[in-house]
């Protein structure tokens, strides 16, 4: 079904400085990281070899954690590994930025509550709440940066009920929340960089500072190697595109970089799209990917998510939603190349799936924080990073993707890559590899599209609860809603394509 010639148009990059990304930057060296078992060691070193400054925006951030716990779960909590780092290096300052909501929650958790005072008393450590945002948005990046040399950007939280091992075995006895209680399995991926790819990061890190702090931070840049000695290394002397999304706000303009790219990749896909999301509600996106599958040989577009959303407010907003695209969607498959899968344990327990990763046709690769939703699109503060094969300097990139892509999909098929690499070169298709791997034990369900009820579809249809801008909460019912975002979706998908073969 899919062969391995490309037509001249994936030569094309995908990534545009100033039209659907914000800067390309080069780093030395860069790595997709599997879940937080991984992201947290590889954090916690760099953190200890750093000189001058330690950064992190986040969206969730927990001091009652562990990075590293032990066979129990135990071990020295982030509060106190952040404050050891302070007596060890009082010139090295510690900033963290968290979004302000649920802050008060921090206050009523006696532990953290005690380690936050002690935070405050603590001069190199800086713990601040990010409220820079219209009504309703949330700050939604996961950045680390170190010494403006070293970054992180990903879907990973440095908080709780995150930390997992690849394995998502169902009863870790390390998995557990800092009350003691065991929490499901849980999937997530960053990227760890260095090189002015990281100095970008940083110099974002430090705007989104002064927006919410009203304080500037100067550069504290570091030369020393700040690379995790044990961290493998995929990609060397690469470009990175950085894309964002962000509200208008004060005096800050609208970013919507992510969408734009979105679309862009959508559009340009001629084998495939692999796609790791924790929702599917954006409708612009659902219309461009239906546009897709209606054409003679349209490329497979396999999407790995959670089987329900993570809090009854987000199935609310969020699962009705999907089913309704998604059905959309599969009206417009007729060869069968759209799939949704959820991926399970050994014993049947759901993996709750929190990465955002995009692989298009083995030639592009795209990590970071923003979901599939319209608020990721236009609403909340976020930032993804992108690895485009087909940037001069990236030519060499695609087995990376390659191996990338064959990992993923492994682990949650509960076979080894060459298993899985074996099957897709026999049938071409991942689809079809896929559904030839998958079976009992720890494996891919395919989702079931059950019809929401009443109000789950009423909200999902107006879009209640997942807006894409601040207006969106306030627009009367009749401007707004699925089916305009679906219209507009198909405009914008044609008018790319157009574009894209006139250059």
């Amino acid at each position: 079904m899919i062969n391995e010639e490309q037509g001249g148009d994936t030569l094309t990059p995908v990534v545009e400085a100033g039209r659907n990304c914000w800067r390309i930057e080069r780093s030395a060296r860069a790595a997709a990281v599997i879940d937080a078992a991984d992201y947290y060691h590889y954090v916690r070193e760099a953190m200890l070899a750093a000189q001058r400054r330690i950064l992190i925006i986040g969206w969730d951030f927990d001091t009652r954690i562990t990075l590293e716990p032990d066979e129990n779960g135990k071990g020295e909590s982030l509060g106190h590994f952040f404050l050891r780092l302070a007596r060890e290096n009082p010139d090295r300052q510690i900033d963290i930025l968290k979004w302000s909501f649920g802050a008060l929650k921090q206050f009523l958790r006696p532990r953290a509550a005690w380690m936050l005072l002690r935070w405050k008393m603590t001069r190199a450590i800086d713990f601040r709440f990010d409220s820079f945002h219209p009504v309703g948005c949330s700050h939604h990046q996961k950045i680390v940066v170190i010494d403006e040399r070293f970054a992180v950007c990903g879907g990973i939280d440095i908080s709780c009920a995150r930390w997992d091992t690849s394995a998502h075995t169902d009863d870790d006895p390390r998995r557990k929340l800092p009350n003691g209680a065991p929490y499901p399995p849980w999937h997530d991926v960053t990227m760890i960089l260095d090189g002015d790819g990281a100095k970008a990061l940083a110099d974002l890190g430090r705007d989104r500072w002064k927006h919410a702090t009203r304080v500037d931070l100067p550069p504290a840049e570091d030369h020393h190697d700040h690379w995790p000695e044990d961290a493998q290394i995929d990609f060397r002397d690469v470009d990175i595109a950085i894309a964002r999304t962000r509200s208008a706000w004060r005096d800050c303009d609208e970013i919507r970089e992510i969408e734009a790219v979105w679309l862009d990749i959508i559009a340009a896909a001629h084998r495939f799209i692999y796609i790791e999301n924790q929702y599917l509600t954006s409708g612009r996106i659902a219309a461009a990917i239906a546009t897709r599958m209606k054409e003679e040989d349209p490329p497979e577009i396999v999407v790995v998510m959670p089987r329900t959303a993570d809090g009854w407010l987000e199935q609310r907003a969020m699962d009705a939603a999907r089913v309704q695209l998604a059905r959309a969607i599969a009206k417009s498959d007729r060869l069968g190349r759209f799939r949704i899968y959820v991926p399970v344990t050994e014993g049947g327990t759901d993996i709750y799936v929190h990465a955002k990763v995009a692989i298009m046709d083995d030639r592009l690769l795209k990590i970071g924080s923003a979901n599939l939703n319209n608020r990721s699109m236009g609403l909340d503060s976020e930032c993804d990073v992108i690895i485009d094969s087909a940037l001069p300097a990236n030519a060499g990139t695609r087995g990376a993707i390659a191996a990338l892509r064959d990992r993923l999909i492994s682990e949650h098929l509960g076979v080894s890559p060459e298993v899985f690499v074996a099957r897709f070169a026999e049938t071409g298709s991942i689809v079809q590899a896929i559904e030839a791997l998958r079976g009992t034990g720890k494996t891919l369900d395919l989702l079931d599209l059950e019809k929401p009820g009443p109000l789950d579809q009423f909200i999902a249809e107006h879009e209640l609860l997942d807006p894409d801008d601040p207006d969106g909460f306030l627009e009367p019912l009749h401007k707004r809603g699925m089916r305009m975002r679906w219209r507009e979706g198909i405009q914008r998908l044609k008018d790319r394509r157009r574009r894209r073969r006139s250059r």
